[in-house]
Parts: C-alpha cells; structure tokens; sequence
C-alpha cells in the first residue's frame, strides 16, 4: 500500500531534505523514526529536494508499507521526531502515485527583511535598505513562461533538461521592512530559486537593468547570472497534485 505523507520543517540545521553521506538530513531523520515505530526499514521519496538550510512548509513524500498504519502514527511520528520537523497528514493513495512525478507545480517564497531582527533570523535574509522593488519586479517577468533556465541551475548535475514552466514570479511587501518573492513553476533546478533571487538583488542594487535578466536568461550559462542568495531566507510552500487523481478509492 502507497502513502502520501505531508510535512514541515526547519532546514537551519539540516545537510539539505534527502539523505547524503556527509550530515544529517531530514530524509534520514524521518526514515529513522519510521523504522523505530514500524519495526521495519521504510523509504520516502520526496516530492523534491532542499538545499542544506533551506525551509518547507510543505513538503510531500510517498512511501511503502505492506500493512495498515497502526493507529496514531503520525503522532507516534511527531512525538519521536526532532521539533525541526513536524508532520502534517498522512494519506492513503493509489499505488502508483508518486510524489515527485505526479506533481504539477510548486510554491517558493524568498522571505527578506531590511531589520535586524531575532525572531526573523531563522527564515529571513537581512539586506540593505534601499533595493528598487519596482525594477525587481519589472525583471521578473521575464522569468514568466516555458524556458530554459541553465543560466540559473548549478552546474554538473545530472538533469536531463534544463527547462522549466515559471507560472508567478513577483515581489510582495509585508510591512515596512519585509518583503517576500514568490515564484511558481511546474519543477525547478537545482539552486534555481537562490540563483534568480541573487540576480534580482543585483537588479534591485542598480548594478543591472531590468532588460539584462532577459539577456541573462537566453545565454545558458550560470556565469552571467548573480550570486546565489543565502539560504535562510528560501522555503518550499506549496506542491500541487492533480485534484484528487491519485487517491486511493479504497
């Protein structure tokens, strides 16, 4: 039997969402928890991955389990894992629902602040006052519609295309200080997100006209654009499935 399972979590101290050799991660955190409460070996498979200190509010998995969950499990679940993850549901789904492929968007906010402030470290950037919003957001819209973003993916990974279908790209004020960019796509690349808000920073600085991100965009190469922003500020919001395509019936 197939799950969907639908989490949160803190990424501050995490090695990035899925499991690596070389630091603890979220993937390994959960999939320890599993064995603990279900007495056997369980793999999720992420609807997609995170950076070493980026944020999810929602995050989506899928994983196997022979038998019926014992009763209360995802509050076995939240009870033995670390208060940097926090599950939300689980759901039984047809057997071949997959939490990567099967989903057709997905919501990133960049969260900045221009205070120094304590209780906003955690999942804000602090920049300079001062950036242009307005020309921020006139170059956003050349991120909008079916292209191709090599210019904002790291380099030597190992996806098969480098294009993507960005749907919302704009910057929202939230009080005098705060500010969000959120950015909606059917997928994204790696380090994607960090890469275009640190280009848009530099349009915000005045180093770079509005016109340039077009530019930028068209020459394929990372080396055009800017830095990539620093991770504290990024979370995954949102992940978009098929109305009710892949539940189970049963």
């Amino acid at each position: 039997m197939r799950y969907f399972i639908t989490f949160a979590y803190d990424g501050t101290h995490f090695h990035g969402s899925q499991t690596q050799p070389n630091g603890n991660t979220v993937q390994a955190e959960m999939e320890a928890a599993f064995a603990t409460i279900l007495r056997e070996p369980v793999a999720l498979t992420f609807a997609g991955r995170t950076d070493a200190g980026v944020h999810a509010e929602h995050m989506v998995a899928h994983f196997d389990f022979a038998k019926p969950l014992p009763a209360n499990f995802g509050s076995r679940l939240n009870n033995l894992l670390p208060a940097s993850i926090a599950v939300r549901n689980i759901q039984r789904v047809n057997d071949d629902a997959h939490a990567r492929f099967d989903a057709t968007a997905r919501t990133y906010r960049y969260r900045i602040t221009t205070r120094k402030d304590p209780f906003l470290c955690v999942n804000h950037t602090r920049v300079a006052a001062g950036l242009n919003f307005e020309a921020m957001n006139n170059a956003a819209q050349a991120l909008l519609g079916k292209q191709d973003f090599a210019s904002f993916c790291r380099t030597h990974t190992d996806v098969k295309t480098t294009i993507c279908d960005v749907r919302e790209a704009k910057w929202v004020q939230e009080s005098d200080t705060e500010w969000y960019f959120v950015i909606t796509a059917d997928r994204f690349l790696r380090n994607m997100v960090r890469a275009v808000v640190g280009t848009l920073f530099e349009v915000g600085k005045g180093r770079m006209t509005p016109a340039q991100l077009a530019d930028i965009i068209a020459a394929h190469d990372r080396c055009r654009a800017g830095h990539s922003a620093p991770a504290e500020g990024l979370s995954l919001v949102e992940i978009i499935y098929p109305k009710n395509s892949y539940l189970c019936e049963n």
